[in-house]
């Protein structure tokens, strides 16, 4: 379970803590988990995604050890916007996908790079589909199946959403596949609680999207092929908080551009 923020150091896996930011939120969930990582007895330690602007939170983090290097799974200001003054207070870089996100020296992450930091092998995957920018973190040496610091590609709870037209239904789908591919490792996600089962969880939100797919296909049908993305989402989400609204137009925007082909270039399996 999740537990309350505070900036209290919680353990989440045998080579990972977790601090709790104080953002909680219909996009954010509880908040977002800034996970550090150290190898057992190890110096220095990783950041994985700061989280906000918090003074507390950030502190809370610098005061965890010598912290080594600062990553980023994605440009969201809930993963990005504490970046810079954590590297203000650690002196560490910061790495990202995006450029704009990097700081201190950090060169841009690599897909298939292995970085070599805090006594641990840190693979980089690239995930796009949440954004085009995303990618998780594959700690294989973590427990018996290893574990993934997914970000926002896959969360502890619910279903991520697709930041369309920067995420892809097509790329988010082919990052399942990759995702997949890693077995029963342990879920880290950015928001929500830890999970046991990557591959248990990435068929969950395969057979989640294939419903959703269904879904406004037969909207279309009652519609029209030319129905508009509001008139979709009336239909398909008609159920949905109007907080998280604008969430449920993005996801049925990226569906429909999956559905009429122009999503389908961006990888995964083409609609039947």
């Amino acid at each position: 379970m999740t537990p309350p923020s505070g900036s209290v150091l919680q353990r989440s896996s045998a080579l990972t803590q977790f601090v709790l930011a104080p953002n909680p939120g219909p996009m954010s969930l509880d908040g977002t988990n800034s996970y550090l990582l150290r190898a057992p007895g190890h110096p220095t330690l990783v950041v994985v995604d700061p989280g906000p602007h918090d003074e507390s939170h950030l502190n809370a983090l610098a005061r965890a050890g010598a912290v080594e290097l600062v990553l980023v799974t994605h440009r969201h200001a809930d993963h990005t916007a504490g970046s810079a003054r954590l590297h203000e207070l650690t002196g560490a870089p910061v790495r990202a996908a995006d450029p704009a996100h990097c700081h201190g020296g950090g060169a841009p992450l690599l897909p298939g790079e292995t970085i070599h930091a805090a006594g641990l092998d840190i693979a980089v995957l690239a995930t796009p589909g949440h954004t085009s920018d995303s990618v998780c973190f594959h700690l294989p040496g973590d427990g018996a199946h290893g574990s993934v610091l997914t970000g926002d590609t896959v969360l502890g709870r619910g279903t991520t959403m697709l930041d369309y037209p920067d995420g892809t239904l097509g790329d988010y789908l082919s990052s399942l596949d990759r995702l997949e591919a890693l077995g029963p490792a342990t879920v880290l996600p950015a928001h929500g609680p830890v999970l046991p089962s990557l591959e248990g969880v990435v068929r969950d939100y395969r057979r989640h999207r294939e419903e959703r797919l269904a879904q406004i296909r037969a909207a279309l049908g009652r519609l029209g092929q030319d129905a508009s993305v509001g008139e979709v989402a009336d239909e398909v989400y008609s159920d949905v908080d109007r907080s998280v609204r604008r969430a449920a137009e993005m996801s049925v925007a990226a569906q429909l551009s999956y559905l009429r082909g122009a999503g389908a270039a961006g990888g995964g399996r083409p609609p039947a």
